[in-house]
């Protein structure tokens, strides 16, 4: 134990006082606080180099909103005088982008202010619940009249609750009631919102896959550099190839996480800082609205997925006499885990994560990370089927790293052509 520690110590050390690991590290951090701190720079930018706040002019044509209707389009407005006053309203209350006003010429006067430009459209009210609308644009593109339609129907209501002996203010409390509502999804244990679901599981996948493929490659890199140097020599003889090998991936593996955490870190203190500027944009809320639960999941996953491919990248840089070797060395690794991405990648894509090779991929151990939590993420699990997966997981962590590490021994020690399969299980049964 004391061996492994000082291993993981000294390979701990490696990774913190590396300027390229601290310096991605730090830019990745910065590039995510500009990004989340982005709307707020622009607001504040705007403030000091924009035009200022807008005049109010005082001919009364200045609307709530810091819209000036003297410079909007026009809309002319022809209603039957017990109702003209609040269709007015409406109207302008609802098409903000004109200058709604009241029109008390004849029906050819204002198609021909229409027609001139005068007027860029006009509703001419028969009754409260009829209306003939004029404008030069096709009728395809334009949604004035179905807008329309809905205010006067909420006029026409309106008036007749009046009518009926019911006030003003209560017709309207009848009209804007709010309507509560709730949605239960049955059949998904993720947050219940597929689109955010799919989004922490890209993260998650995506995520892995980056840190295994860098991460797994700077251990085998490592390894190779050692071997190279006959460094390898004299630490294989001063201590046991198991805690050379757990503590070299153990060690890389918290480098991961740390670095991980840094970003990730550092992005949800931006974003809580910045919530305000973000509104209501669902891709943000939803990446940092994950459930506790999916969170403790993926960092289960994603730690055992990181520590079986990780042996293996160890594995093979023991294998290599030089490190220009190492690309080919590897390529079987990771071309085993490219196969289960693109597995994982078209069953997210389809939706169909359950499918028959979803569920087998869910227990094989190299691919078992990234299916088994797209699964827990988009659909449902029964308990028993991730225990078993976890399981399978865990004793393959140990079991390839039992395996790993005689490899390890055996593969510093080879030069020259790089060692046969059969070469190393014969070693390995000799050793």
């Amino acid at each position: 134990m004391k061996r492994f520690r000082t291993v993981l110590k000294f390979e701990l050390r490696g990774y913190f006082t590396n300027k390229v690991f601290v310096g991605v590290t730090v830019a990745l951090m910065v590039l995510i606080a500009a990004v989340l701190f982005f709307p707020c720079a622009a607001e504040f930018f705007t403030g000091i180099f924009g035009d200022g706040e807008a005049e109010i002019p005082d001919d009364g044509s200045y609307i709530e909103g810091d819209v000036n209707r003297d410079e909007l389009a026009v809309m002319l407005v022809s209603a039957p005088d017990d109702v003209k006053d609040a269709v007015i309203g409406s109207f302008t209350a609802a098409f903000v982008d004109y200058n709604v006003s009241a029109a008390d010429d004849g029906i050819e006067e204002i198609k021909t202010r229409v027609t001139d430009g005068d007027a860029e459209c006009a509703f001419v009210l028969d009754s409260p619940t009829s209306f003939t609308y004029y404008s030069t644009t096709d009728a395809m593109f334009d949604g004035n009249p179905d807008l329309a339609a809905e205010l006067l129907r909420s006029v026409y209501i309106t008036s007749a609750m009046i009518g009926a002996g019911i006030s003003a203010d209560d017709a309207i409390d009848i009209l804007s009631v709010p309507i509560e509502q709730n949605t239960v999804t049955l059949g998904a244990s993720g947050s219940g919102n597929f689109v955010a679901t799919l989004i922490y599981t890209y993260i998650m996948v995506y995520a892995l896959y980056v840190v295994i493929i860098v991460y797994g490659q700077m251990v085998a890199s490592s390894v190779a550099t050692e071997k190279s140097s006959r460094a390898m020599e004299l630490l294989v003889t001063s201590t046991d190839p198991l805690s050379m090998m757990f503590g070299k991936v153990l060690a890389a593996c918290i480098a991961g996480l740390t670095q991980l955490a840094a970003v990730f870190g550092t992005a949800l203190i931006c974003f809580t800082v910045t919530e305000k500027w973000w509104g209501d944009n669902m891709i943000m809320r939803s990446i940092f609205d994950m459930p506790l639960s999916l969170l403790l999941y993926m960092l289960l996953f994603f730690l055992l997925g990181f520590l079986i491919f990780a042996f293996l990248f160890g594995a093979v840089g023991s294998t290599v006499s030089k490190l220009e070797e190492m690309n080919t060395a590897s390529m079987p690794v990771v071309m085993l885990f490219v196969v289960g991405f693109i597995v994982v990648i078209i069953g997210m894509s389809t939706g169909e994560v359950d499918s028959l090779m979803m569920r087998v991929c869910s227990y094989i151990p190299f691919t078992s990370p990234m299916a088994m939590f797209t699964r827990i993420a988009m659909s449902t699990v029964p308990p028993y089927e991730i225990a078993i997966s976890v399981s399978i997981l865990v004793v393959s962590v140990f079991l390839i790293g039992y395996i790993s590490a005689k490899i390890y021994r055996v593969g510093v020690l080879l030069y020259g052509t790089p060692p046969t399969p059969a070469a190393i299980i014969k070693a390995i049964r000799k050793s």
